[in-house]
């Protein structure tokens, strides 16, 4: 009978849980920011391109996401930050991710920072590298420049003399 009653309460817990994960709000970071007491302690959804390092803190992890307007810092399991493949920055576009997770719009626990504490995230698109193509057009107007300040400086070489 205990056993019985004890897959109930697991069953109830974990259905909860989902219930709660699939309720949370899908929120933009100006929506955050600007609303961040309507939100404190509440399960919200938020997305973007994870951009900078994943910062690792032990069992724990920090990532930036950028969701185009502004940078949010989310703490996350480090076994969840694993599954980031890409960081956003001048050689690669970040994952694209959506977290699901408590708001805190001044965390005790770190500072007082406005932050999210992740329990789960879903990769909404892959990153990847970026080729920095080279741009023949600011090369020429530089061989150009280049030019010219060599000839200047012969010029004043020989009005010198």
């Amino acid at each position: 009978m205990k056993k019985i009653l004890r897959l109930i309460l697991i069953t109830l817990f974990l259905g909860l849980n989902f219930l709660a994960v699939v309720c949370a709000q899908g929120l933009s970071s100006s929506e955050l920011i600007n609303n961040a007491k309507q939100y404190d302690g509440k399960l919200v959804t938020y997305s973007g391109e994870v951009v900078g390092d994943v910062m690792s803190r032990g069992e724990f992890s920090w990532v930036n996401i950028n969701d185009g307007e502004n940078a949010l810092g989310i703490w996350i399991n480090s076994g969840l930050a694993k599954e980031i493949n890409f960081t956003g920055s001048y050689k690669s576009r970040g994952d694209n991710l959506e977290f699901v997770g408590v708001f805190h719009r001044a965390c005790s626990e770190h500072g007082g920072d406005l932050d999210i504490h992740a329990q789960s995230l879903r990769q909404v698109s892959n990153g990847r590298a970026v080729k920095e193509k080279l741009n023949f057009d600011k090369v020429s107007l530089s061989l150009i420049l280049l030019g010219i300040l060599f000839l200047t400086w012969i010029l004043t070489l020989f009005k010198h003399k």
